[in-house]
């Protein structure tokens, strides 16, 4: 039996059935992390702990006390805190650090909560900065559609898991579209639900107003189940939104009007015109456009609107993400916890040397933009004008949801690029980011789904934008789409080693 191709709800059946225990099913993931290492999608695996969590799931399915996720397994990314598992965010100034509580994503879904079983940590860029997964202290992981092409970022170790079968489902965090971005570059689904709508509590922060911890999987049903688990009031985070929690299963295998003749029959498509400019690869294009075509057959209508702001939102994003980013790991001094130098003076060389060593190239980069901006003589000219643009580009999006339901595009210009193709030029790398970033400036929720493959056989996502709260339409239109094609059902095969073995 291929585990590792069925969905949560099948696997679920399976452990309920006794056709497979949570052991037999976590031991079988955890042989398949063994035999793909070469894609360098986890940072740390702890079998032990595992198994010792699968054997407490099978208690809880023989008593009766288990939920519909109990015994699954999950991966988390390295971004959450974990007690058993190292937590690192993918720098060397964590590298050894383990956590004496767990994320709330992690409490939530673990044997304490769901019941799911925690298979390991997965790779992402450093502190969750990045569009490649090259910027992790441990080396990228690898995209296994091609291994010698990058997988995305920050959430790329999460999107491998995934989509290679290393896990059924993983937790990802998207701060400019770091879930949605890896899950297009690796042929999955991520969901960036509405901001506040998940608690940030022990998530390792990167942009406070802006980071957002989602759900990657094989399909929108799949990520629905987690984000019921994961989504909620947190009283330890100052940024949940305190509200009636929303059932994100709510609309699945309903049509879209009570009378419609076809599925999706009176669901209005705003196509953003920014989304199709220049710079677009064409392949991209073409796919994007055929998934259009696919819906108005479901019955949709598409119509043109327009998000004048999106070019402002690269500018605005690199100023507030950096400011925020200095404030946060400020705290990551040599003192407290975390890398110290071996060699220094004084306390003052300590902090540099520390620092310095600790962090890798893109974190200090941006630590840099960061004090700059909010510095002295900078502030009103930089940081304050950024966040008035960043209400107008929210405010953009509300013009457009005015007319339609939902907004469709691509998720970025391009497919994946190669291993080291553009990490000498930061700005060509930002620039990659230029679909997803206006949706956390503005807060809002944000998905997506595989809609075709590139002639050299790597995936295209397509990208979907609600309105705030609107997640539970969203899954509903992608599981439409996903139950009448077939780009989600497709797997990478071989996962050939890299060029010279290295990982």
């Amino acid at each position: 039996m291929k585990w590792h191709e069925l969905s949560l709800t099948e696997l679920s059946t399976a452990l309920r059935d006794k056709v497979i225990s949570s052991v037999e099913l976590n031991r079988y993931f955890l042989d398949r992390i063994a035999q793909y290492q070469h894609l360098n999608a986890f940072l740390d695996v702890q079998e032990e702990t595992t198994l010792s969590q699968a054997k407490k799931a099978d208690e809880m399915i023989s008593k009766g006390t288990a939920s519909p996720l109990t015994g699954i397994p999950i991966a988390h990314k390295d971004v959450f805190v974990t007690q058993h598992w190292k937590s690192t965010a993918a720098s060397k100034m964590l590298e050894n650090y383990i956590s004496p509580f767990d994320a709330r994503v992690v409490e939530r879904l673990g044997v304490g909560g769901a019941g799911m079983v925690c298979l390991g940590k997965t790779n992402m860029d450093e502190f969750a900065m990045g569009s490649s997964n090259e910027n992790s202290a441990f080396g990228p992981a690898h995209n296994p559609w091609h291994t010698q092409y990058v997988s995305g970022g920050s959430s790329g170790g999460s999107a491998v898991a995934v989509a290679a079968g290393l896990t059924p489902i993983a937790t990802g965090t998207d701060t400019g579209g770091s879930i949605r971005q890896p899950a297009g570059f690796c042929g999955i689904t991520g969901i960036k639900p509405t901001y506040g709508s998940v608690s940030r509590y022990g998530m390792i922060a990167y942009a406070s107003s802006l980071d957002q911890a989602g759900p990657m999987g094989k399909s929108a049903k799949d990520c629905g189940l987690i984000l019921n688990m994961i989504a909620g009031h947190d009283s330890r985070d100052s940024t949940s939104l305190s509200r009636e929690p929303l059932d994100y299963l709510s609309f699945i295998g309903k049509n879209w009007s009570d009378d419609a003749s076809l599925t999706l029959k009176g669901l209005k498509i705003g196509i953003p015109a920014e989304f199709f400019a220049e710079g677009l690869q064409e392949e991209v294009r073409a796919s994007i456009e055929s998934a259009l075509k696919h819906f108005e057959g479901l019955g949709a209508i598409c119509i043109p609107v327009t998000l004048p702001k999106t070019k402002l939102s690269i500018p605005v994003y690199y100023v507030l993400a950096p400011a925020e980013a200095s404030s946060n790991l400020s705290r990551y001094d040599g003192v407290r916890y975390g890398y110290r130098a071996k060699d220094y003076k004084d306390l003052a060389q300590m902090y540099e040397r520390s620092r310095s060593e600790g962090f890798g190239a893109e974190v200090k980069r941006r630590i840099l933009i960061g004090s700059y901006v909010l510095s002295q003589g900078y502030y009103d000219a930089y940081y304050l004008q950024a966040q008035k643009i960043r209400r107008i580009i929210a405010e953009d999006f509300q013009k457009a949801f005015a007319s339609c339901d939902v907004l469709m595009g691509p998720v970025a210009p391009n497919v994946a690029w190669k291993i080291g193709e553009k990490s000498t030029d930061p700005v060509e790398m930002y620039l990659e980011d230029i679909y997803t970033l206006s949706a956390n400036l503005a807060g809002l929720p944000a998905m997506s789904i595989p809609c075709g493959m590139s002639q050299s056989g790597l995936p295209i996502g397509l990208q979907l934008i609600g309105n705030y709260f609107a997640e539970p339409r969203m899954i509903q239109i992608a599981d439409h789409f996903q139950n009448t094609t077939h780009w989600h059902q497709l797997h990478p095969q071989g996962f050939e080693k890299p060029v010279g073995g290295q990982a």
